[in-house]
């Protein structure tokens, strides 16, 4: 089976990881954050929560164009059971970086800057690691936009996802930055478009405030959601939210 293919519906915590610590940004805006801790702790106690799946994000490596947080992100690795998955982005530029990470124990490596300055990175990755790319694709004002959050492409994220599936890539993550991490709620139409333009799975993130939205990105056909602020703010328990999703 494929990596990226997900048996059913998950909610995946995120581990957002700036200068050494857990960090959720609002709105994709660098200084904006607010800093959860150590980022092994997090991971640690999201798996006890009953977490199948960590979503990892290098953000200053998103933002310089390199990783930043390596050793952070190695220590999660370190500290979590082979048997939780484990997907990365940020920073992630060259095959070779992503191969490395692959081999040392990252199950999905996310390309967002990558991927549209170069394309064929998905073709290139893929022939040798096989549904391990995942292709994130970051929108603002519906257009894709690259360098963390920094710089728009004039792509259109449905039309960028049916171009990545034909180039291979495993799945796609969607997420709507006018929305992240504001606890405004989700833009369903917008994930919806994205899921109707693909056969692979789409992963939604951005503004998820409650189990209804988690719920409703079900509903639109998303394979699954990644939460950050949300669960960091105690509006809802990952438990809670996987077992209303597990219900629909």
């Amino acid at each position: 089976m494929s990596r990226t293919r997900f048996s059913e519906f998950e909610v995946i915590p995120a581990v957002d990881v700036q200068d050494g610590e857990v960090v959720q940004l609002v709105g994709g805006e660098r200084g904006t954050g607010k800093r959860y801790g150590d980022p092994v702790e997090a991971a640690s106690n999201w798996v006890d929560a009953g977490a199948r799946t960590l979503h990892l994000v290098d953000l200053d490596g998103a933002f310089e164009g390199e990783r930043a947080n390596a050793d952070a992100i190695e220590a999660v690795v370190d500290a979590v059971d082979e048997g939780i998955g484990l997907q990365l982005g940020g920073g992630i530029r060259t095959a070779d970086d992503a191969r490395g990470l692959l081999d040392a124990g990252i199950d999905r490596v996310i390309l967002g800057t990558a991927a549209v300055e170069n394309p064929d990175i998905v073709e290139e990755i893929s022939g040798t690691h096989p549904g391990s790319v995942v292709v994130g694709l970051d929108a603002k004002e519906g257009e894709v936009v690259v360098s963390g959050w920094t710089e728009g492409t004039g792509l259109d994220p449905a039309e960028a996802a049916a171009r990545y599936e034909d180039l291979g890539t495993g799945a796609v993550l969607f997420t709507n930055v006018d929305v992240e991490g504001q606890l405004s709620g989700i833009d369903r139409e917008a994930v919806s478009s994205v899921v109707d333009a693909v056969e692979i799975p789409v992963i939604a993130s951005g503004g998820v405030a409650s189990v209804d939205d988690v719920v409703a990105l079900k509903e639109a056909g998303a394979a699954a959601v990644v939460v950050g602020t949300a669960l960091y703010e105690g509006e809802f328990t990952l438990r809670e939210a996987q077992a209303a999703a597990d219900a629909v």
